[in-house]
């Protein structure tokens, strides 16, 4: 207990250990040398250049004014950037783009185009307006999920059976069943009119069991050059060249002529083309029509009070200047199925027409579909047709 004493513990230092606060640790054989002090090289007073070149504050660089510049070193102009190209970043418009408009050479200020739709003329709203006034059959309010119940018949002429399955036309298939060579449930069936069920009857043609073809229906706007016809080997175009996609045997619904365009429908249902071809179901047809010269009042009052042509009587159902500053433009609504029958009443009046197109048939209409395009209809679409609410 005697190494501790008062205010800590008092240690005997060890062998060769200096004690704290001792200088002995310097280097003896090295004399000690103050701050500052070289007695191997001369000390040199701050700012002493003598032993190398130098320049004074401000030698040889003259002091420029503001705004001065060298003759070595031409002032370029704001903007000037002949010698550089100018970088932006991507898709960032320069200065020059948000700031000033471009101007012609004569200084004028220049109005950026804007990528508008076009507006429509005179003449489309016209016929909008005729179009707006009939029921249509919209796509959009008929989905294929919109199922309407109708009542399939099951029982059909076995004539119809063999059209339908996509074989030949009803005519050739009395000729095919009077031939003997369709038969029903195992046996030969030569009598026109026999009718068959198609859900439990077995039909064959020529030993190969017939099955009643998927029922397809099809929109075109129809462009002018095409015959309408499912063949004729004296045509150049056909309607049947557009649709050459669609794997199922379909035909035209009804004609247009060759210079006229617009909706034309195409089926493989029989008896859908013909409730909306023959003339007892009254299906309503509007076109647009250009005359060669402006209609009269006194023309138009006989087209809608009827005229009479080689066929018979025909009058217009509605008749419309649908441009009221361009009396060649005509819109007409009609229910006759009569072949050419819009141009004949016109040309039996004396006026040509440049241009003929079907904007509406039976609640159908082009809308959204291109010149010489084509689409299915929606399963919507088809039931209200079946059902004959479209006139």
């Amino acid at each position: 207990m005697e190494n501790f004493k008062k205010g800590g513990y008092n240690r005997r230092p060890a062998e060769g250990r200096r004690e704290y606060g001792s200088r002995s640790f310097r280097n003896e054989d090295r004399p000690h040398r103050s701050f500052g002090e070289n007695s191997d090289r001369p000390r040199r007073p701050y700012g002493d250049q003598s032993g190398r070149p130098g320049r004074s504050f401000g030698e040889n660089r003259p002091r420029r004014q503001f705004g001065e510049y060298s003759s070595d070193r031409p002032r370029r102009s704001f903007g000037d950037n002949s010698d550089r190209p100018r970088r932006s970043a991507p898709g960032r418009r320069s200065f020059q783009e948000n700031s000033f408009p471009a101007r012609s050479a004569s200084g004028a200020r220049l109005r950026p185009r804007k990528n508008r739709m076009p507006a429509e003329s005179a003449a489309e709203q016209g016929i909008n307006r005729m179009i707006s006034r009939n029921p249509q059959i919209d796509e959009t309010l008929y989905s294929d999920n919109d199922y309407i119940n109708i009542p399939v018949k099951e029982t059909v002429r076995l004539n119809k059976f063999i059209a339908n399955s996509g074989i030949c036309s009803r005519r050739e298939a009395d000729n095919f069943i009077q031939a003997g060579v369709v038969t029903v449930n195992g046996e030969v069936v030569t009598e026109l009119g026999t009718k068959v069920n198609i859900n439990t009857d077995d039909i064959r043609f020529n030993g190969e069991r017939l099955r009643g073809e998927a029922k397809v229906y099809i929109i075109m706007n129809k462009p002018k050059g095409y015959v309408t016809t499912a063949s004729d080997p004296h045509a150049d175009k056909t309607v049947m060249d557009l649709i050459k996609g669609c794997p199922a045997r379909v035909f035209p619904v009804g004609r247009l002529d060759k210079n006229t365009t617009g909706v034309l429908m195409f089926t493989n249902d029989g008896e859908m083309a013909e409730k909306l071809t023959h003339p007892s179901y009254q299906k309503k047809k509007i076109y647009q029509v250009s005359l060669s010269n402006k209609l009269t009042e006194e023309d138009f009052n006989k087209i809608m009070s009827g005229i009479s042509l080689t066929d018979g009587e025909i009058k217009a159902d509605e008749l419309e200047y649908i441009d009221p500053d361009d009396h060649r433009k005509i819109g007409i609504e009609i229910h006759s199925g009569k072949n050419r029958i819009v141009r004949r009443i016109f040309e039996s009046l004396g006026y040509e027409v440049k241009a003929l197109d079907r904007v509406y048939f039976a609640g159908l209409t082009k809308k959204g579909i291109k010149r010489g395009g084509w689409r299915y209809l929606t399963e919507g679409e088809i039931n209200i047709l079946r059902m004959g609410a479209y006139n």
